[in-house]
């Protein structure tokens, strides 16, 4: 049936029409902007999952950005310490000159001063955007260590930030002062006694590495004639157990840094011994200390049920008002100006030197931990922006050739609405 009023066939054509411009409009938007998902309302769950991943990325740029400022920083300790390492490496060798008899002391002692002096120069310059690591005399909490952000963390409940931890190594020389009274303190907080078994172990492992503490380790050796061992070489204090006031007097204290553990307190006292020792002429055979992690073994080859030799590490809190010094103070007190003088400070430098060492290899391992970091970072940031450009971005080929067939598409639309509307045309032959 036909009708004037009802164009069954225009509908069609017009409807089909409207699909065809609204695909051909949302093509063409996508070859303009690149995006297939540019607004909620193209698919909202894509949407809100693209902009959740863009907001990551903008957050792994500034976290690239806090990598290179924190590399640059240990960067710059690293270097401090290596070159502070090289320095004391040639006061060594001036030292070992000074044990001669037929040498100028004062001309070397002159050079180990300009060496010192140098050294302290480069510990204050070893600073990047106001951060020094290799200065570390504060108290306060975390003053020992600088956090660098590393990642953010998505779970379900959120986002979390992680940061890595790089502890400061104070190379400076700077002198500590220890209290002789006051405070709290306990002798033989930790100790141990070699006797007829000629072994022990001293575990520290109990007590707290506070900073401001003060450790000191002390020995009391017990043989009344000598045999086995010179008693006056092994005793560091005149009774038992080390009173305050000689742990103040004495050589063998440390004061712990903000962020030490007791593997570094012990650690310290370490070196501390190794200086006492061979000032001392310690024979192997007659005590043997091995300094590891937070304990110590002990061994001796010549004591007996009554010929002994006690260990202790004594603790003073840090209630009583100690300074903290710097990592090589004992840098000030070398003088090899004597002979004995040059003794006692070639038992000094090794340890001073080996702090160095561990420092510069410790800015090493932060600085290789940093570097991977950022690496990794960057290349999540670029799986990131795949991902994204994977949910969102349009396909161009694809929406090339579509939009040609649209445009087809379109044209045929057109020409099939305006032969609907001329069927109604046909009616009027019906009528002449």
């Amino acid at each position: 049936m036909s009708s004037i009023l009802t164009n069954n066939g225009a509908s069609v054509a017009l409807q089909t029409l409207k699909a065809i411009n609204s695909e051909l409009s949302t093509v063409q938007t996508e070859i303009a902007t690149g995006k297939k998902v540019s607004r909620p309302g193209d698919n909202a769950a894509v949407w809100a999952i693209s902009k959740t991943m863009e907001a990551d990325v903008a957050g792994f740029k500034t976290i690239s950005d806090n990598l290179s400022l924190g590399q640059s920083t240990v960067a710059v300790a690293r270097q401090g310490a290596e070159t502070i390492t090289d320095l004391l490496t040639d006061m060594k060798g001036k030292i070992v000159a000074a044990q001669e008899d037929n040498v100028d002391r004062t001309k070397i002692q002159a050079d180990i001063e300009a060496l010192t002096t140098q050294i302290n120069d480069i510990t204050n310059a070893a600073q990047f955007n106001g951060e020094n690591l290799l200065k570390s005399q504060d108290s306060a909490a975390g003053s020992g260590s600088i956090n660098i952000m590393a990642s953010l963390d998505r779970s379900s409940t959120g986002v979390s930030t992680r940061t890595m931890n790089v502890k400061k190594h104070d190379l400076s020389t700077n002198t500590s002062t220890v209290a002789a009274s006051g405070g709290t303190y306990t002798a033989d907080a930790a100790t141990a006694t070699l006797n007829g078994t000629q072994t022990a172990t001293i575990d520290a492992s109990g007590l707290t590495a506070e900073a401001g503490a003060v450790f000191s380790i002390s020995v009391f050796g017990t043989d009344a004639n000598d045999s086995g061992f010179v008693q006056a070489d092994f005793r560091s204090t005149a009774a038992s157990a080390e009173t305050q006031a000689e742990m103040a007097a004495g050589d063998m204290s440390y004061v712990a840094h903000e962020g030490d553990t007791m593997a570094d307190v012990v650690n310290a006292l370490g070196k501390k011994w190794q200086a006492f020792a061979h000032t001392n002429n310690h024979d192997s055979d007659a005590l043997t200390l091995d300094f590891s992690g937070s304990s110590i073994a002990m061994s001796s080859s010549v004591t007996t049920g009554s010929d002994t030799i006690k260990v202790a590490i004594n603790r003073l809190d840090a209630d009583a008002g100690s300074s903290i010094g710097g990592g090589l103070e004992d840098l000030a007190d070398l003088d090899v100006s004597t002979a004995s003088g040059a003794d006692e400070a070639l038992g000094r430098i090794e340890g001073l030197l080996q702090i160095a060492v561990e420092a510069s290899a410790s800015f090493g391992s932060d600085q290789g931990r940093i570097e991977t970091q950022s690496n990794f970072v960057s290349k999540l940031t670029d799986t990131l922006k795949s991902g994204i450009g994977a949910l969102t971005d349009a396909n161009m080929e694809e929406s090339s050739a579509k939009l040609q067939a649209l445009q087809v598409q379109q044209q045929l639309a057109v020409q099939a609405l305006s032969i609907a509307n001329q069927s109604p045309q046909t009616l009027l032959a019906l009528f002449r």
